[in-house]
């Protein structure tokens, strides 16, 4: 027998000693694998043109959808940022109410106590102490409408910062799937590093049975215990990651993290980009746009009005009682009831006012026209980003397939006929492991793309529900 048939005869012999001690457990078909496979909880890469079958999940998830919804709810709950944006909006509420208010019936008391006096055609009368009173009630009838143009712009405003906390809302709706999507991203990253671990310690077990019997072969184990190490480096590099990740969404919503099952399965369908398109004007942030440029319109109105004439109804009385002085002790009153007119003639800062006011309103026109211009041209690219990024993952499952057999050819082609070295097994595992992280990023980065779309739109909050 030559020297390669006595080498080939050891590794068999080798490999069947690695079967007997468990390392190399067998297939049904009698094949060596090396690792358990079938445990894997990656989305199980489908032939299908859509991305949803591509990343369909091999058996029953709880609802991933109602995850997130338990993770936004919990931390709108939680957020001192949605906090101040609702009593943000709630002061808007009140400015309105106060802004009403000036058109309502007015009265007002006053008092005094001191020396006093009066002076007339008959003389000049004096109090050493005396005690005076007045009640004073009104209200504005005409003021060219001022008034229900400040209320008109309170309103919209109240309306601008109800928007605005919406905003927040769908702002911290968005970061929290995103970080729940990251979150499961690393997790997938976890298992297939750690299925690696498992294949590379495996491959090294049996080469220390085989370099035990044929101590040529120890350069093999060598660069099997590297590939182990690099292998357990990523392992810890995406454990590492998923801490990160988790303490930023527990910041977020809670110590009470769901499981991320499923979540690989969720935002897979791409709206069309029409559609996309048109419901960018329903989002928060440009409907708060709108509302402030309808409310500059009605202060250029207020601030016109200002010059207007200001009529309106009063009563007052007053009553006064006072001792010593040059007529002893005294009690005087008076009242008066009538229409009051003020007329203004001269108001030179009201056509200024009224011009800068003008140009603000003119002002927020264009900063919403090219905020809607600027996220129209956004949800094009984002949409695009996203179609890419999910045709990379149809595109990597068919790539998987092939890998797939051609580490299972190559391992069994080193294993029992020796016409494959150990470096070919390792670059097919090394190539395999990666294409199914590959799988997993095209797949995490097509689903926050999908989100950010529904963001610029409808909103993620709108899609949860």
């Amino acid at each position: 027998m030559g020297l390669l048939g006595i080498v080939h005869s050891l590794a068999r012999v080798a490999t069947a000693c690695a079967f007997a001690a468990g390392l190399l457990p067998m297939e049904a078909n009698g094949q060596p694998r090396c690792i358990d496979e079938d445990r894997s909880e990656l989305p199980a890469p489908g032939a299908a043109a859509s991305a949803s079958s591509a990343a369909s999940a091999p058996r029953a998830q709880p609802d991933p959808r109602g995850q997130l919804q338990t993770m936004v709810r919990e931390a709108l709950a939680r957020s001192h940022q949605v906090g101040a944006a609702r009593l943000l909006a709630d002061a808007a509420e009140d400015d309105i109410r106060e802004t009403r208010a000036a058109k309502a019936i007015q009265a007002s008391v006053g008092g005094g106590l001191g020396p006093g006096g009066s002076q007339s055609l008959a003389g000049t009368e004096t109090s050493a102490m005396q005690l005076r009173g007045s009640v004073n009630v009104g209200q504005l009838l005409y003021d060219g409408g001022r008034i229900d143009r400040l209320t008109d712009w309170r309103t919209q405003m109240a309306e601008s910062a109800r928007h605005g906390q919406l905003n927040v809302q769908e702002q911290l709706a968005l970061s929290t799937v995103s970080l729940a999507l990251e979150r499961s991203r690393y997790r997938q990253h976890a298992l297939v590093y750690g299925q690696y671990v498992r294949k590379m310690a495996c491959l090294v077990e049996a080469l220390q049975t085989i370099v035990r019997a044929d101590r040529g072969r120890a350069s093999e184990l060598l660069q099997a215990t590297k590939s182990l190490q690099q292998a357990e480096i990523s392992l810890a590099s995406s454990q590492s990651q998923l801490r990160q990740t988790e303490v930023k969404l527990r910041r977020l919503a809670g110590d009470n993290l769901p499981a991320p099952d499923g979540l690989p399965s969720v935002l897979l369908e791409v709206d069309a980009l029409p559609q996309l398109v048109a419901d960018v004007e329903r989002s928060s942030e440009i409907a708060a746009l709108t509302a402030q440029t309808q409310a500059m319109h009605h202060y250029v109105d207020a601030v016109a009005a200002g010059a207007s004439p200001q009529v309106g109804w009063s009563v007052s009385g007053t009553q006064s009682i006072g001792r010593g002085g040059s007529r002893g002790s005294v009690r005087n009153g008076s009242y008066a009831l009538g229409i009051s007119v003020n007329i203004p003639l001269l108001s030179p800062g009201v056509p200024p006012a009224t011009d800068a006011a003008r140009k603000r309103a003119r002002a927020a026109e264009m900063q919403r026209a090219e905020a809607i211009e600027s996220r129209r041209f956004r949800v094009a690219e984002v949409h695009e980003q996203a179609l890419a990024s999910f045709d990379r993952v149809r595109r990597t499952a068919a790539v998987l397939r092939d890998s797939e057999q051609l580490r299972n050819a190559t391992l069994q082609q080193w294993q029992q006929l020796g016409r494959r070295s150990l470096f070919d097994v390792m670059a097919a595992e090394a190539d395999h492991f990666n294409l199914r992280v590959s799988y997993v990023n095209a797949l995490t980065d097509g689903q926050q793309l999908n989100a950010n779309l529904l963001s610029l739109g409808r909103g993620v909050s709108e899609w949860l529900r």
